[in-house]
């Protein structure tokens, strides 16, 4: 598949995965967000400590606040990526409730002026995703531009629903795995032979 067939073909499935999200019910969602907040804390204690990126929600996407919430109540530095300008690796910056936020491109918040932090560990939304633990995302690079630029990988941790589980994103050079990734099911760890669920 050539640069712009792929391109279209990936426009169309994140239109369609993206719709599917959008016409799930609240109440089931909600029932998601909890399922997920569970299988990360299980499966991830470490989260508990240092410093987690998260994004804010759009469109339906895991709600990754409440979880956000808890760890730090332990202790956690949590962090919402920021652009800084087009085709450039994101930036980090502190956020807690307090932090001022400005609204940024498709509606996502952003912190303004708190510091700027190098995660260790980063929750991504995906709209969809795939079993070599690849991800859809909205098109632009940001995320793959970023973790190709970082001098250390933080944890990289896609999550999810079932719904968004492709067979393939047919990824490029540029694209970027996840380490793990997390639905209402449970966790998937990337082995090099594919994803493997871990419950």
């Amino acid at each position: 598949m050539d640069d712009e067939k792929l391109k279209i073909w990936r426009r169309a499935e994140r239109e369609h995965l993206i719709a599917a999200r959008l016409a799930v019910e609240p109440k089931t969602l909600e029932t998601w967000r909890r399922a997920i907040d569970r299988h990360l804390e299980r499966a991830f204690p470490a989260l508990s400590q240092g410093k987690l990126a998260f994004c804010w929600p759009i469109r339906n996407e895991y709600d990754a606040r409440h979880l956000a919430r808890t760890l730090r109540s332990r202790g956690t530095l949590t962090a919402l990526p920021v652009v800084v300008a087009p085709k450039q690796p994101l930036a980090f910056r502190e956020w807690h409730p307090g932090v001022e936020l400005a609204e940024g491109a498709l509606g996502i918040s952003y912190p303004v002026g708190s510091p700027e932090v190098v995660p260790e560990a980063v929750l991504l939304p995906m709209n969809g995703w795939d079993a070599q633990g690849y991800r859809l995302g909205y098109g632009a690079g940001y995320f793959d531009r970023t973790l190709a630029s970082l001098a250390k990988k933080p944890l990289t941790i896609g999550v999810s629903y079932e719904l968004a589980r492709m067979r393939t994103i047919h990824p490029q050079p540029w694209d970027v795995p996840m380490d793990y990734v997390a639905t209402e099911r449970g966790v998937y760890r990337r082995e090099p032979a594919g994803l493997a669920f871990q419950g």
